[in-house]
């Protein structure tokens, strides 16, 4: 019997701090705007056009109105475990509906295109979420997300580390665990996605000061969500903390004119739902031409 994965998120926490942040989340969802362009872009890299599309996590709905809009996609669902931001789509002539990606039910097979941006890293149970969205792809169905990865947020994370300990003997975790591109794909190809493909977008936010940085975190409904008892924060960030991670902050991860760096790490995912008409990758040994031949016949620079 398969052990079931362990429980981190308080997924009530999550829908909470979504639906605190959904009436000013025009204010802070720079990522979410730049990510849902992304994704128009890399959908356009695509050949098919898509009669039904479900955005799962989709916040205020920019991802859904983008897909829209693309002259590449029929109806789109947009769905969000937030009532705010579900009554806030609503408002925008979307159809959207409330929908939790952990615990909610969709029905298999009924989409043709799954996308998820900026989402799915507050999922409990993440392989089997992305087995849950291959069962709800039609036959060639494509699945395109992302979410946060490893290293976002190593800044931060670092001198909160080193400031708590200072200061208290000790750190609490205050940022989330997150998965690593290796990770998530060997976790597409476990979930039975055909021609799976993850790749890491890398960007870097400046800031004049790292409580900003903190601010945005919690304007984009992405401060910590630990279940009781987990790695939840055991005492309140006090004001000795916060000043002297600053100065840590200041002194490692400032650039000549003064302003400070923050990285946010962001694993991009595709994949087919599996079609005997989709191409086959060759069997080990059936290479016509072997990478030797082609070094030893490359022209060389003297």
């Amino acid at each position: 019997m398969a052990t079931a994965p362990p429980k981190l998120f308080d997924r009530n926490l999550v829908r909470l701090h979504r639906d605190r942040a959904a009436a000013r989340y025009d204010d802070y969802a720079f990522l979410k705007e730049r990510e849902s362009s992304q994704l128009v872009e890399r959908l356009m890299d695509t050949t098919k056009t898509f009669e039904r599309a479900l955005d799962l996590g989709a916040h205020d709905g920019r991802a859904a109105q983008k897909l829209r809009a693309s002259g590449r996609v029929g109806a789109v669902d947009a769905a969000d475990a937030s009532a705010e931001f579900v009554a806030r789509m609503k408002a925008d002539g979307l159809e959207a509906f409330q929908l939790d990606e952990e615990e909610d039910a969709f029905e298999t097979g009924r989409y043709d295109l799954v996308t998820s941006v900026l989402s799915l890293h507050w999922v409990n149970d993440l392989p089997g979420m992305l087995v849950r969205i291959r069962q709800g792809l039609k036959p060639d169905g494509l699945f395109l997300g992302c979410l946060f990865a490893g290293g976002t947020l190593a800044e931060l994370r670092a001198c909160l580390i080193e400031a708590e300990s200072e200061i208290h003997g000790g750190a609490s975790a205050r940022l989330s665990p997150l998965p690593g591109l290796q990770d998530m794909a060997a976790l597409m190809q476990r979930a039975g996605f055909a021609l799976p493909v993850a790749d890491i977008d890398t960007v870097t936010v400046r800031y004049d000061d790292p409580l900003k940085l903190m601010r945005d975190i919690k304007g984009m409904g992405e401060q910590a969500a630990f279940l009781t008892g987990e790695k939840g924060p055991r005492r309140p960030l006090s004001p000795a903390v916060l000043m002297r991670m600053s100065e840590l902050y200041a002194e490692r991860y400032s650039d000549p004119d003064g302003r400070l760096r923050a990285t946010f790490n962001i694993v991009w995912l595709s994949g087919w739902a599996p079609h005997e008409g989709q191409p086959k990758p060759l069997r080990p040994g059936s290479a016509r031409h072997s990478l030797a031949d082609a070094v030893k016949n490359f022209p060389r620079k003297d």
